[in-house]
């Protein structure tokens, strides 16, 4: 499932820092002014899923379903059997709640590949609250055999997720937050579905984030840094599903202490996944999960409830600390 790469001349990239998804609708509406079998099918959400554009310039390869979540899904896998490349785009929270059946059935189990394009991902819906958040996505999907789980961290990523779906004949979740994004890192512009990036070098302390959690991760590490010297390797595991074990065993291997960071509850995402593997092959490394804790989330921006449970450039910095001392 990892074996398409691709590696972008740094030079090619823009310095400033964008959503994921307007990366996202972008690259579409370009992949889409030379393939015609690229269709957006969306439930009401060509809006806030940035499709607008899209729509504008190919009528003819979007459908609008209407708020049918389950529907979405079942059309998307209908036309994904046609030979069609179809791009499935609904807010995450419902994408993956109201339609799962549909994705472990037509899409997953009939091996349609779909690109299921969860947006606003995580707590970006903020002040909507629990109801609107999607922090059991990677737990309920990383169920599901034959389904590949993306979450990019930044510009870069999200434009090669998008290409390499596009051409990946493989059902494909891959999930957006709303918040501008600067880029990771100008040395590792390689990308690979199953492979995570290294943004970091550290020899003292793992930080394995994922999506929108890399860049304070990140952050965290150059104040660990600062302030500390304590020097951090930071991971950016942008694939939850084929999890890179390979890369995970090397970094375990320092005997350091390692620090999971995610945007999603603490419970059957990244760091239950790292945790899971790291134990059955018999590292003992320090170990924490920082995630959502288990509780209906607090109300607020997605900033001020990264603020509240510590997902923050100093609340990452503070537990790796403790880590650090135990």
């Amino acid at each position: 499932m990892g074996e398409v790469s691709t590696v972008v001349d740094k030079k090619s990239q823009p310095d400033v820092a964008r959503a994921n998804l307007d990366v996202f609708s972008t690259t579409l509406q370009e992949l889409a002014a030379t393939d015609k079998q690229i269709l957006a099918v969306t439930s009401d959400s060509r809006g806030s899923g940035k499709l607008v554009p899209f729509g504008q310039k190919y009528p003819a390869q979007i459908i609008e379903i209407g708020i049918a979540e389950q529907n979405l899904v079942g059309v998307a896998a209908g036309l994904a059997s046609t030979g069609k490349k179809v791009f499935a785009v609904s807010p995450a929270c419902f994408l993956t709640a109201r339609s799962f059946e549909q994705i472990k059935t037509d899409v997953a189990y009939s091996d349609n590949p779909v690109k299921l394009i969860g947006i606003s991902a995580g707590v970006s819906y903020g002040a909507l609250g629990s109801t609107h958040h999607s922090l059991h996505d990677f737990a309920a999907l990383r169920a599901v055999h034959n389904l590949i789980i993306v979450a990019p961290a930044d510009n870069f990523e999200t434009e090669q997720a998008i290409r390499l779906a596009a051409e990946t004949e493989h059902p494909i979740y891959i999930r957006f937050g709303k918040k501008a994004m600067p880029l990771l890192s100008e040395e590792n512009r390689h990308f690979e579905f199953g492979k995570g990036r290294i943004v970091n070098e550290g020899d003292e302390l793992i930080l394995v984030a994922t999506g929108e959690t890399v860049y304070p991760a990140l952050q965290a590490a150059r104040q660990l840094e600062a302030l500390h010297g304590i020097r951090a390797t930071v991971i950016s595991m942008h694939t939850i599903k084929p999890l890179d074990y390979d890369l995970l065993a090397a970094v375990a291997a320092k005997g350091c202490p390692i620090l999971t960071v995610e945007e999603h509850s603490v419970f059957g995402g990244l760091g239950e996944a790292c945790a899971s593997f790291l134990m059955m092959n018999g590292f003992r490394n320090r170990f924490k999960i920082m995630g959502i804790p288990d509780e209906y989330t607090v109300t607020g921006s997605q900033v001020e409830i990264f603020n509240h449970y510590g997902l923050s450039e100093s609340g990452i910095a503070k537990e790796a600390l403790t880590l650090i001392d135990k």
